[in-house]
């Protein structure tokens, strides 16, 4: 069941896409934390796979660009008026075909997604076994047949895979980025703010992954946090604990290490502890 406050944002953007693309959206579904029942209010975005009749025109893809924008127009507005760097609550997805939903989940081109201020044609990272899971066993509808009757195909001999080919690839990077002090930063965002939303993401996505290619299964990142409490050294506890405290938006006060107040340093360490869960997912 979707979170009560997560429905008027999931209804409204809805709403938006109806009136610019009519009679084109026969299926919703939100994915991501809110399916896994770890959204927040006022913390988490809102993820979603959205079932397109047909294939787009030039003209459809022009309005999914303003899409992004306009159904989002009250998260943005929120931000503003309450100063905050980030837009909580956003409305990130993928749309795909109907025509390709019984097609296994890595022979699937995307028609569009937009994540954050990036929209992108034929692309989306979403279409993968991890959120094919997900949808399929927890995915929360809001349009459309349920996910269980959809014949989807989330390829689950690939997943082990799939996540190892993530940690070397997007995270290995990000890591060795964190490592030299490289990584990207955003303009006006106070570097204090930036270094712990950083760490969270870097603390706390990597072993999500290492528990699935442990278990099978697909936790959200607080429950990853927890996991990597009872599986990682307590040389990285004081880390981890941090980014759960981010996460959860609770005072800096509660964090247990002052050491991590330093932002680089902080930031470096996650890059360290990356490594370290790559390394581990490798021997399992």
């Amino acid at each position: 069941m979707l979170h009560p406050d997560a429905v008027r944002p999931v209804t409204g953007y809805l709403a938006v896409a109806d009136r610019l693309l009519p009679g084109r959206i026969t299926g919703f579904y939100v994915v991501g934390s809110a399916a896994l029942g770890a959204w927040r209010a006022g913390r988490s975005d809102i993820d979603f796979v959205a079932v397109v009749e047909g294939d787009l025109s030039a003209r459809d893809v022009r309005r999914l660009r303003v899409l992004h924008p306009a159904g989002n127009a009250r998260a943005v507005g929120r931000a503003l008026v309450r100063v905050r760097p980030t837009v909580p609550g956003t409305m990130n997805g993928v749309f795909v075909s109907a025509g390709d939903l019984g097609r296994p989940v890595t022979e699937i081109r995307p028609l569009a997604s937009h994540t954050g201020p990036s929209f992108g044609r034929g692309r989306g990272f979403d279409v993968n076994p991890v959120m094919w899971k997900v949808l399929r066993e927890r995915g929360i509808t809001v349009r459309g047949q349920a996910p269980d009757e959809l014949g989807l195909d989330p390829e689950p001999d690939r997943l082990r895979a799939w996540n190892l080919d993530n940690l070397h690839g997007y995270w290995r990077s990000w890591a060795d980025r964190a490592l030299a002090g490289r990584v990207r930063s955003l303009p006006f965002v106070p570097a204090r703010w930036m270094a712990e939303s950083l760490a969270a993401w870097g603390a706390l996505g990597p072993p999500r992954l290492h528990h699935t290619i442990a278990t099978g299964e697909v936790i959200p990142k607080e429950t990853a946090g927890e996991y990597a409490l009872d599986t990682f050294g307590v040389r990285w506890h004081s880390l981890i604990r941090a980014a759960l405290a981010h996460r959860r938006g609770e005072p800096a006060t509660a964090w247990p290490d002052p050491s991590l107040a330093d932002p680089e340093r902080r930031v470096r360490l996650v890059g360290e502890f990356i490594l370290e869960v790559i390394a581990d997912a490798d021997r399992l």
